[in-house]
């Protein structure tokens, strides 16, 4: 065997060293995504190739590790992949690397792969070639690393389940699974506020709605003498929420309705139905939203197969079993056509749907109506979502950075609109993700209805730029890179009887 030619292993080294930056920008990208794997490699298209400034450094790395074959020297041109992707932090500023044991184990299991790789490259000559390789492949690697890992992640987590289920099992509580493309953590809340003085009731905190989260939250939450506990459940595909189900099966299921949230993995809306609707498969009571067309399919077709009661909530139809919408002098809550008088208005941004959603489940419950009416006035607001407050300097904020979805976009467009005072009104946005086929459209209506509406726009970032100019078409538009250029451009131009929306937020693994 012929040995390394001379400077294969300074390259070589030169490489490696390289390796450290990019298996942490790529290492953080997974850990952001859930571990998901095919991610990093999802997001690296984004950045290297979504991002033209990026695309220069990319063709010369993969460029010089293809001519390393031949002249190893050369490899060090790939080593300059670790100054990329221009704007992916290494550390992160939204949201930085978190060395956790499963982040631990998963860089381990990543420098292990890429090891072989330049193994494989020294026995057969070419080390400097295969750590530019490497290099190279270092997203996909990344994914491959996850791939590997998730059984093992899966076995530790068995343990946290099984524990959560016996205590469920011990507890013995009324569960409340509550699903759906958006509303979940809403109407989660709501369902608590409203039982919570006739009750005992727990509720998942935060988005704690997968297994390994769901888990947890029952294991450090679910105390003795729960006699609720509400469940949100989230899914990124089928069976997920059937898995959960097993171990911790709802009485009583709610969905709040479905639209084109994770499309990219789901494909479809119908998909997202087929996949929500698992929540029901334990419940004897299903509450949901019929102004959905969707969920009112459903409706029908659980009566119609199997023995449970379906509860029709709705914002628009006021024979539903749960109305709360516009009514002559106002605002109108009807329960089982009964109305229900609130003792003061809604707070700002509370969604008419979510809320009947939450008032069927406290009904089936044993809420009193008059109990439910006196906790209308003071229904808690999720931070971030469409959360209403005004600056020092006078400017009214919308905060409604936790929304990602075409429905609360809109909501949240009206909500600014309706602001008092006459001043200037402001759009600060990245745009929606996770659409599918559907992303660039849906940020292009937005954009279009937000300069229809007289509205200035501010674009953040790049990953939806091209949608939202196009939907703007040049009207009052501003591009700013990062979210905080936003900030300070809103503080350096508006004052008092302006109003700002920040629509939706991305953290910094976004481009």
């Amino acid at each position: 065997m012929i040995g390394p030619a001379p400077g294969q292993w300074a390259a070589s080294a030169a490489c490696w060293l390289s390796l450290v930056p990019i298996g942490a920008r790529w290492l953080r990208v997974a850990q952001r995504e859930h571990y998901l794997p095919g991610a990093a490699v999802r997001f690296a298209k984004r950045w290297w190739v979504g991002v033209r400034a990026n695309v220069p450094l990319l063709v010369l790395g993969a460029a010089c590790a293809g001519v390393s074959w031949w002249v190893p020297l050369v490899a060090l041109g790939s080593a300059g992949l670790a100054f990329g992707p221009r704007g992916l932090p290494v550390r992160g500023r939204s949201s930085p690397l978190g060395l956790t044991r499963r982040l631990r184990t998963l860089a381990a299991t990543w420098a292990a792969f890429e090891a072989g790789i330049v193994s494989a490259g020294a026995a057969t000559g070419r080390p400097a070639f295969a750590s530019a390789v490497a290099l190279v492949l270092a997203p996909a690697v990344v994914d491959l690393a996850c791939l590997a890992t998730a059984p093992l992640e899966r076995h530790l987590a068995s343990r946290h389940v099984e524990r959560a289920a016996q205590r469920l099992r011990s507890v013995r509580p009324t569960i409340v699974g509550i699903t759906g493309s958006y509303g979940k953590t809403s109407t989660k809340n709501y369902v608590a506020h409203l039982v919570r003085t006739t009750r005992s009731v727990v509720a998942s905190p935060a988005s704690f709605n997968n297994r390994a989260g769901l888990a947890r939250a029952v294991n450090e939450h679910l105390a003795d003498g729960t006699e609720v506990f509400v469940a949100e459940m989230g899914t990124y595909g089928r069976g997920e929420i059937a898995e959960l189900c097993q171990w911790c099966p709802p009485e009583i299921s709610v969905l709040t309705a479905i639209g084109p949230v994770h499309l990219e993995r789901f494909g479809s809306e119908d998909a997202i139905v087929e996949a929500k609707s698992e929540i029901t498969e334990t419940a004897s009571v299903v509450v949901l939203n019929a102004d959905d067309q969707r969920l009112a399919k459903l409706a029908g077709e659980l009566e119609a197969s199997r023995h449970l009661t379906v509860v029709r909530c709705s914002s628009t139809e006021r024979g539903a079993d749960v109305y709360v919408g516009s009514g002559p002098t106002g605002l109108e809550v009807r329960i089982a056509g009964v109305a229900v008088q609130p003792d003061g208005p809604l707070p700002p941004g509370v969604h008419p749907t979510n809320l009947a959603c939450a008032l069927g489940v406290a009904v089936q419950l044993g809420v009193a109506p008059e109990v439910l009416r006196h906790r209308l006035a003071d229904l808690p607001t999720v931070p971030h979502r469409v959360a209403v407050a005004t600056s020092p300097a006078g400017v009214r904020v919308i905060d409604d950075t936790f929304n990602s979805n075409p429905a609360g976009a809109r909501a949240a467009l009206e909500l600014l609109q309706a602001s008092p005072g006459g001043g200037r009104r402001v759009v600060v946005t990245p745009g929606m993700i996770e659409l599918g086929a559907r992303q660039y459209e849906e940020n292009r209506r937005f954009a279009q209805a937000v300069v229809e509406r007289g509205f200035d726009l501010v674009v953040v970032g790049w990953t939806n730029r091209a949608a939202l100019l196009s939907g703007a078409r040049g009207a009052g538009v501003l591009s700013v890179r990062t979210r905080e250029e936003a900030v300070r451009w809103v503080r350096q131009h508006l004052s008092a009887g302006d109003a700002v929306l920040y629509e939706n937020d991305l953290p910094d693994h976004y481009p």
